[in-house]
């Protein structure tokens, strides 16, 4: 196996392992790490298709419309604004600073409703891995 497909297996094979996660998160009321988590799931789905589009080093970055459009993914304004959505709960919930705001705003509705974004972007990306 091509090491471009060795790193795409891992990176899918965790990004499930994630999405897992979520949902145990989520039916722990643990709602802002159930967001942080479906960050990492569509951040690990997005390095599965850079790895099988690029041959250079995977970017280090974790701004998810930035990493798709390293990956090849041409991606509309509705994509853009919930990918970047996404990218905020891998800030919000490390940084201190940062924490107290998004607890507030991370009660079950908003969750729910998030984590359903998700679970549908990460569909359409296992479609647009399909089409690489």
């Amino acid at each position: 196996m091509p090491d471009n497909e060795k790193y795409r297996d891992y990176w899918l094979q965790t990004a499930q392992a994630d999405l897992e996660t979520m949902h145990i998160m989520l039916a722990n009321k643990q709602y802002h790490w159930t967001l942080f988590i479906g960050h990492l799931l569509i951040e690990k789905t997005l390095k599965a298709i850079f790895v099988m589009q690029n041959d250079g080093p995977l970017p280090k970055i974790h701004d998810l419309s930035r990493l798709a459009v390293l990956s090849g993914i041409e991606i509309d304004e509705e994509i853009k604004e919930k990918l970047d959505e996404i990218t905020t709960f891998n800030i919000s919930a490390r940084y201190p600073d940062y924490k107290n705001r998004f607890y507030q705003t991370c009660n079950k509705e908003y969750t729910v409703k998030q984590v359903k974004i998700v679970e549908e972007l990460y569909q359409w990306l296992l479609t647009c891995l399909k089409h690489n």
